[in-house]
């Protein structure tokens, strides 16, 4: 259902902080034409956590219009408040997604029991699948290996997106869930041995950057080739590094701009340009891979 490529697609915006849809169909389109499998909208790329709803709505169904039923498209729609989640999924229902990711509540701290009535109440108010979202670096709270083995009972939940790093954890879920359950990877440093290991995907910030690469990465392993799947990942693991010098998105949208899919690399705050240092390394390694030439 949903193995391979997925990109945690940037929210392009113009230098007055309003979002630039003509670079966000240009963004979708360039991924497609790069062999992306599917695209996560409004995730923490994104900037999921300053877009009211009203935009996070528009993103998800120019994305969707975009892309033209050429790759899936997964709506991110977690919240820490369970009714903004439901609210945020409900609107987002009818728009053609082909899912939703949702993410642990932050800032909240539930417990393991609070997380399984948060995920359950989202996917009863669905019909469409939902991807859960481990990453405690940004959640603080870790939804653990038995929680996922409960939440993969009910129909509507199909997988996790596993953001820990920890390849550890990957073994230790597989263990509990079918085999069908989908468990992708949510750390792009660790994703060509999560892939190796038996991971379906990955949703990964690097693809921004260079699509073809990861695609060719996941469909490498997919096919068992794990040795060309780590030859692949040993060509860009200096990105996977890079890209994440300062908080994501802040690299990701430095790159793009500054390889011309993107007029600004402007961010919401409390998110500001990176500082020069990083700009002067990520453009150094753009031009090592051909991706910029100015």
């Amino acid at each position: 259902m949903f193995t391979g490529s997925y990109v945690a697609l940037v929210t392009p915006m113009n230098d007055d902080g309003q979002i630039d849809y003509p670079a966000l169909r240009q963004l979708v389109e360039f991924h497609i034409q790069n062999g992306t499998h599917g695209i996560v909208s409004v995730g923490t790329t994104g900037e999921s956590a300053t877009l009211p709803f009203d935009e996070h709505i528009e993103v998800v169904k120019q994305t969707v219009d975009a892309a033209a039923g050429r790759a899936k498209i997964i709506a991110g729609s977690g919240a820490n408040s369970t009714s903004e989640a439901i609210f945020l999924s409900e609107q987002m229902a009818g728009l053609g997604i082909d899912g939703f990711l949702s993410v642990v509540p932050y800032y909240n701290k539930p417990q393991q029991k609070g997380m399984i009535a948060h995920f359950e109440a989202i996917a009863d108010a669905t019909d469409l699948p939902v991807i859960l979202y481990n990453v405690p670096g940004r959640t603080v709270a870790d939804m653990l290996p038995e929680t996922v083995a409960q939440l993969a009972k009910h129909k509507n939940i199909v997988g996790i997106k596993d953001a820990t790093g920890d390849i550890a954890r990957l073994k230790a879920t597989q263990k509990l869930v079918d085999k069908d359950f989908i468990i992708l990877s949510g750390d792009d440093g660790t994703s060509c041995e999560f892939l190796c290991e038996g991971g379906h995907g990955v949703i990964s910030v690097t693809a921004n950057v260079v699509p073809a690469a990861i695609a060719k990465m996941c469909d490498a392993a997919l096919a068992g080739d794990f040795a060309r799947c780590r030859e692949i990942d040993r060509t860009i693991e200096k990105l996977h590094s890079a890209l994440f010098i300062e908080p994501n998105p802040v690299m990701p949208k430095w790159a793009l701009y500054k390889m011309g899919l993107m007029k600004s690399p402007f961010l919401r705050l409390p998110m500001v340009l990176p500082e020069l240092e990083s700009q002067k390394g990520i453009e150094a390694l753009l031009h090592e891979y051909a991706l910029m030439t100015e």
